[in-house]
Order: C-alpha cells, then sequence, then structure tokens
C-alpha cells in the first residue's frame, strides 16, 4: 500500500507542477522546456525509488537504502531545484500561512538543516525505523528531498540571498554539506561496529555479510558524494567567469546609456539571470532621462 502511495504522489505533484506551469505559460513567465523536463526527471526518480527493484532492496540492505537516499538528496533534488523557478513557487512564497518558509532559504538555515536531517535519520534508531514501508519511511524521503531541493536551489540562486554569498560562497556550501556527507561515509566504511542490525538477517538471507553491506553503502555515499562535489565545482567555475562576464557587461551597458548602476544590483541580476530585464529598465530610464532633458528648455521660458 505504502509503496503504491509514494509512488503515486510524485504523479499528483507532476500535475500540480503541470497546472502551475500551465498559468504561467499565459503570461509569459513559464520555466523553460529544458527546466520542466528536469523536474519531471526528478519525480521519475523518485518514484523508481519506491518501486521493485529498488523498494525491496531498500528495505533489505544497507546499501540499498543508501543508494534510496543518495538518489533523492542529489539527483533528484537537483533536478527539482532546476525545474523550480521563483515564479513556480510564488504561491507559496506569499501564501500568508508560508511566509515562515522564506527563513528556510538563507544559506546558513540550509547548510544546518541538510547536516542535521542527514545525520539525524543516518542514526540507527531512525535508520531502522524507516526501513521497509511506513509513514517513517515516508517522512524520511520527504525530509532528504526537501533539505536537498533547498540546498541546490541555493547554489542555483532560485531566491534571493545574502551579498556576500556570491559564487564562492556556493561552492563552500556545496563543498561543507559533501565534506559532511563524507565523514558519515568513512563511519560506515571503517568502523568495525554493526550499526544497523535490523538489517543483519535479510543481508545474510541476500548472501552479504553485514559488515561487508555496511561498508558498501559507506563506499556509495563517498564516490556519490565526490561525484557530485567535482561536478558542481567546475559548474560553479563556469558559472562565477559568466556571472562576472554579465556583470561587467550591465555596468558597461549602463555607463554607455548614461545611467548610474550599482555594482551590487548588476551582481545580482547577472546572478539570477534576469540581465536582460536590468538592461530594458536602464533604456527605460534612459530614455524618461532624455525626455526630461528636452523638456527644461521649453519649461526654462
Amino acid at each position: 500500500m505504502f509503496a503504491v502511495l509514494e509512488a503515486g504522489i510524485p504523479l499528483l505533484i507532476g500535475i500540480a507542477y503541470g497546472y502551475r506551469v500551465a498559468k504561467l505559460q499565459r503570461i509569459g513567465r513559464a520555466p523553460s522546456a529544458a527546466r520542466q523536463v528536469a523536474f519531471i526527471c526528478g519525480l521519475l526518480i523518485v518514484a523508481i525509488t519506491a518501486v521493485p527493484p529498488l523498494g525491496p532492496i531498500s528495505g533489505d540492505l544497507v546499501l540499498g537504502h543508501m543508494i534510496t537516499h543518495t538518489l533523492l538528496t542529489d539527483e533528484a533534488s537537483l533536478l527539482f531545484a532546476i525545474g523550480l523557478t521563483g515564479p513556480v513557487l510564488g504561491p507559496v512564497m506569499t501564501a500568508p500561512g508560508l511566509r515562515w518558509f522564506r527563513q528556510l532559504t538563507h544559506p546558513v538555515v540550509v547548510l544546518v538543516l541538510w547536516i542535521g536531517v542527514i545525520y539525524a535519520w543516518h542514526t540507527p534508531t531512525l535508520y531502522q525505523a524507516a526501513s521497509g514501508e511506513g509513514w517513517i519511511h515516508m517522512l524520511e524521503h520527504a525530509s532528504f528531498i526537501t533539505v536537498g531541493t533547498l540546498l541546490w536551489m541555493s547554489v542555483l540562486g532560485t531566491f534571493p540571498q545574502p551579498s556576500w554569498f556570491g559564487p564562492p560562497a556556493r561552492v563552500g556550501l556545496v563543498v561543507v554539506a559533501h565534506l559532511a556527507m563524507m565523514g558519515l561515509a568513512n563511519i560506515l566504511m571503517w568502523s568495525g561496529d554493526i550499526y544497523y542490525p535490523d538489517y543483519a538477517q535479510s543481508a545474510l538471507d541476500r548472501g552479504i555479510d553485514p559488515q561487508t553491506d555496511q561498508g558498501i553503502a559507506g563506499a556509495i555515499l563517498m564516490l556519490q558524494g565526490g561525484l557530485i562535489m567535482i561536478s558542481v565545482f567546475i559548474f560553479a567555475l563556469m558559472r562565477w567567469q559568466r556571472v562576472d562576464m554579465e556583470k561587467q557587461h550591465l555596468l558597461d551597458f549602463a555607463l554607455a546609456h548614461g545611467v548610474k548602476l550599482d555594482e551590487d544590483r548588476a551582481a545580482r541580476a547577472a546572478s539570477a539571470g534576469t540581465g536582460d530585464l536590468l538592461r530594458s529598465r536602464i533604456e527605460r530610464a534612459a530614455g524618461e532621462h532624455r525626455a526630461v532633458e528636452r523638456d527644461e528648455p521649453v519649461g526654462a521660458s
């Protein structure tokens, strides 16, 4: 029952996402087709983790459970973050009862939530309580997706961020978050203790030594976290260069039109990908300024 429910929830979320995108399409603010595809792929990953073969393996082996965790906290969450633009999240961000959600988008809060949620669910009590099917299992997965999506949205700049949270800080956020995961991975890989004894018998039934099962789970966490860090580091360097070039182009554009442009504002527009909108505003401001100058002699007479 719970497996069917967990696989069906992504379908409902997909319907809600499609409805919101359709509304935004009518006013020209819908996310690009690539972003929409990314979101749908994220939903598919979530559904895959709930059905065979991964679903049953997740309930029998620590390594299977770990594969599910990494898919949800990184791959699926990253795809969700790509698909969830500011306009898509507008109703959530402006709803009277959900305004507190804005506080969760601060990068420091995101980092604390990420580390806290990951480590809490990997304590023996909660990890074993969330095995198999049930509400605890679904709550675990929902929390992984939430903190993972918040982390990636912080990196991608979906929400307004403090001025100090530029490309270097975004790289630092991902590095610290995944170093924390690697610390957990090392504990699982090299500790001589069995932290999840409830999995021991099912691992033996599948022909795997429980200690080996736990060690492989740690290796999966280590390898996946390392690949993510390297990928994000390369992406962030490329983004850093692009944002810096776009910021300078905006400053030069404003100077050429005789409009004063604050460097921080140019940096925010470049980071958020709203450079074209800022250029339009600069052109409009320059046109208004010229119109005022033409009217001045008339007013003086």
